[in-house]
């Protein structure tokens, strides 16, 4: 059926006081730009639905625009849009605003006028601005008055084309998020390693700059901002790789430095990570601590060892409540880590069951990244045994590190 006969106008004026605009006269203009002889695709309401709400912002919708689109679209009986199809819909203002959850019909024209200028609704209105239809003695539709949908047809292939793009992009932002987080993280663990070896360097400089870009993955970003704190991350990290590159070669080059520790047996000579005794090289096992010495409980909370050692808890036979509870656990942990009875006793010796615990459930935590535990405990022992080891700051780099990975 012809679109337009001497007996079935379709006006192109707005009702009432409503002035005709430009943006109304262009998007008219669609209709006149339509093939009829080819037709337009035929295009199921829902999918386009779907690439439009993906696609909102470009389209200057809100959510509650949606709705109410959402709302008119639910009137049309068929489920697709066709060029040959009659896509009017002439809800009255409380079946609309029924549908539409029951929006107020002052906001629900105001919805309405947003969807006519960006060009994805038309006003059929009727000469006296009713929304009905006009039907035969048969009952069957000559014309309705109301509001066009068929813009969204022929504006499908910019909505579809429109979606694909904001997919796309949404899909490349969070690449490059995924991409920041891990290079944080690893900034966070080298930082975190570089302090507690004691590696020489500017690492308080380092993690000055660190912070910001924690900060700012709390925030929303936009491609731009990501690509920004990429780089920055990149170059923290680059820093960081060269500090503890350029001490690794130092600590090897002679066998002065290598930091070997060796006991009375070869089956308990084990290699620790460079630079962890401040008081002493590489020597015989530390001896027995004076009798003045006394051993203090660790100045960390339980709470907070079991919070920054997660990965011990499936080997737990009960629930960690006190602290004789984690003394048996890294009993067990430690022969598992492959740290001699020796090394443990020599442990508990110099820094007193608690603590020894606490060192042995953090080199768990960490496991992958320590070559040697049994090594790494002798040296933390002689640490202790100079008056120079305190769990806190374990617990803590722990702890930060665990932060940056949720960030």
């Amino acid at each position: 059926m012809p679109r337009d006969t001497p007996m079935k106008h379709i006006s192109v004026t707005p009702f009432g006081r409503q002035a005709v605009t430009a943006g109304l006269l262009a998007a008219r203009a669609l209709d006149e730009s339509a093939l009829p002889q080819s037709g337009l695709p035929r295009i199921d309401k829902w999918s386009l639905f779907n690439d439009l709400r993906t696609a909102r912002v470009r389209f200057g919708l809100s959510d509650r625009d949606l709705s109410v689109l959402y709302a008119l679209l639910s009137f049309l009986p068929a489920k697709a849009l066709e060029d040959t199809a009659d896509l009017v819909v002439f809800p009255s203002n409380a079946a609309l605003s029924d549908r539409a959850h029951g929006m107020a019909e002052s906001t629900l024209r105001r919805h309405l006028a947003v969807l006519v200028k960006a060009g994805l609704l038309w006003r059929q209105d009727s000469p006296n601005g009713k929304r009905y239809a006009a039907r035969d003695r048969a009952g069957a539709l000559v014309q309705a008055f109301g509001l066009d949908l068929r813009p969204l047809l022929l504006r499908a292939g910019d909505i579809v084309a429109a979606a694909a793009e904001v997919t796309q992009a949404a899909d490349h932002l969070h690449r490059a998020r995924e991409a920041l987080v891990l290079r944080m993280r690893d900034a966070a663990k080298l930082l975190a390693y570089g302090i507690e070896a004691c590696l020489p360097g500017d690492w308080a400089g380092l993690e000055a700059r660190l912070l910001p870009l924690r900060a700012a993955l709390r925030r929303k970003m936009d491609a731009d901002v990501v690509a920004r704190l990429l780089g920055e991350a990149g170059d923290i990290l680059q820093a960081l790789r060269v500090m503890i590159d350029v001490k690794s070669e130092k600590m090897h080059g002679t066998a002065a430095h290598s930091e070997r520790h060796y006991t009375n047996s070869k089956q308990d000579s084990y290699e620790f990570e460079p630079c962890l005794e401040t008081g002493r090289g590489g020597g015989a096992v530390a001896s027995e601590p004076d009798q003045g010495v006394g051993v203090q409980m660790p100045s960390v909370p339980l709470v907070l060892v079991l919070k920054a050692c997660p990965d011990i808890q499936p080997y737990a036979r009960s629930n960690l409540t006190q602290w004789r509870d984690l003394v048996v656990l890294a009993s067990e942990l430690r022969g598992m880590m492959g740290i001699s009875a020796s090394a443990w006793a020599e442990a508990q010796r110099f820094m007193g069951p608690e603590t020894a615990a606490i060192a042995v459930v953090a080199m768990m935590q960490r496991i992958g990244s320590i070559s040697n535990p049994g090594g790494y405990l002798r040296a933390l022992s002689g640490k202790a045994a100079a008056g120079g080891f305190s769990a806190g700051p374990m617990i803590m780099a722990l702890l930060n590190s665990e932060t940056a990975r949720a960030a």
